[in-house]
């Protein structure tokens, strides 16, 4: 069994038929029935009900109707229920963090609770439109994007070090076998980038957004190209250049601090893994104009992204405290990169069990470390990372978000392969 059909099947609700008390469970618990008590039932009916029991400061409970509830969120003082009310996918995040709100349970059960029942209410029309107006992403303009990227991307090396491992690929891995480690599923995925891509030694390859280099890196030790490569965030460049040169590499790859919207150029392939969910959706006619003026008329290219299955915003508190400026999108938005610009998509694959066991990873990762990681920072952005990387497996393995590989070419290249035994090889 994967990890993610591990997390599926711990989350299967066991029926209650009486408390412990000994009445029928067919209400919410809701001590005392006390105002604030009212309106918490409230606003888990809202959500759609999840099997979360809340206990507030003065031992109050509101606990759910016929099932075992999956963990218990504790509110921790008389201010929470009210900023709860006032903006519940902000503040749960923030009181989180702050230690006002505190996990009796897996994270991540919780989550995919909350993720499976907020589902109806994430279609009503009004409860959308009200959040875009109080949860609007920051703009990803050129200056716009450095600073999102710089939030996120450069607050130290050392820290992606502690639970990235050695490949420091920050992106869902690709796991050949449920027994593959992380590292062995990153070189995994490199090498499946590499063959939707057809590389060839002595061809030319330009990336949009390299994170840590270890992409071009790969691409040019093992398949013997050239390689350009272009990020915004000044750590990752730094790192990256003296990667290169420590591996001799420093001939084959060039690492550029620069937008992608400056490449300029020819190639034979174009490839961008885990950077399009910080373009923004307004400007996916752009970066597909870069990547078709960029490709030779038998080119082809490769976009990974986290995405969704239909239009929606990244969870507020993510987007606000973790990844300013993120937007995953859909299929039908991604279609604004090639539509525009003719380019026809050859392939398209959906990795979004992939990531779940990928995110895992880096959860264990992240709470073995958790000591260095509360000496570099403090006890607020431990809650907060923890929280950010439980809830991002929650949304992988409830559906909430996905994983698109998309593999295009210009309209009349003919060199395509006629079926996909290459992917396969052996």
């Amino acid at each position: 069994m994967n990890v993610a059909e591990d997390h599926l099947k711990s989350s299967q609700m066991k029926p209650v038929t009486a408390r412990a008390d000994g009445s029928p469970a067919s209400e919410p618990v809701v001590s005392k029935r006390s105002a604030r008590g009212k309106l918490l039932a409230q606003l888990l009916r809202t959500f759609g009900d999840p099997p979360v029991e809340l206990v507030l400061w003065n031992g109050e409970r509101i606990a759910p109707a016929r099932v075992t509830p999956v963990a218990t969120v504790h509110l921790l003082d008389r201010g929470v229920p009210l900023a709860l009310l006032r903006d519940p996918q902000i503040a749960f995040g923030d009181l989180y963090s702050e230690g006002r709100i505190d996990i009796e349970g897996d994270h991540v059960r919780l989550l995919e609770a909350v993720y499976r029942g907020s589902a109806s209410r994430e279609k009503h029309p009004m409860l959308r439109a009200l959040s875009r107006v109080l949860h609007r992403p920051r703009a990803n303009t050129l200056g716009g994007s450095r600073d999102n990227i710089h939030r996120h991307y450069d607050i130290g090396n050392e820290f992606y070090s502690l639970w990235l491992g050695h490949t420091m690929a920050y992106t869902c891995a690709y796991y050949p076998t449920a027994s593959a480690t992380l590292e062995e599923a990153q070189i995994a995925k490199m090498d499946h980038v590499c063959r939707k891509l057809r590389l060839r030694a002595g061809e030319r390859v330009v990336e949009a957004g390299f994170g840590w280099g270890t992409l071009a890196l790969h691409m040019a030790r093992a398949y013997g190209v050239q390689v350009r490569a272009f990020n915004i965030s000044h750590e990752q460049v730094q790192y990256a250049r003296e990667r290169a040169k420590a591996e001799g590499l420093a001939d084959r790859v060039e690492y550029v601090e620069d937008d992608y919207r400056n490449i300029t150029g020819r190639y034979d392939a174009f490839v961008s893994v885990g950077m399009l969910e910080h373009v923004g959706v307004e400007n996916y006619p752009t970066l597909g104009g870069v990547a078709a003026r960029a490709l030779a008329s038998n080119g082809r290219g490769l976009i990974h992204s986290i995405a969704r299955n239909r239009p929606a915003r990244l969870h507020p508190w993510i987007e606000r405290r973790i990844f300013p400026g993120a937007c995953p999108p859909s299929i039908g938005e991604m279609a604004r990169l090639f539509e525009p610009w003719d380019l026809s998509i050859l392939d398209l694959e959906n990795l979004r069990l992939h990531y779940a066991r990928t995110l895992t990873h880096w959860l264990e990762r992240y709470e073995a470390q958790i000591e260095r990681v509360r000496s570099m920072f403090d006890e607020k952005f431990v809650r907060m990372w923890r929280l950010y990387l439980a809830g991002s497996i929650a949304g992988f393995t409830t559906g909430t978000l996905q994983l698109f590989q998309v593999v295009f070419a210009p309209h009349d290249n003919n060199d395509i392969p006629l079926t996909r035994a290459y992917l396969y090889p052996g």
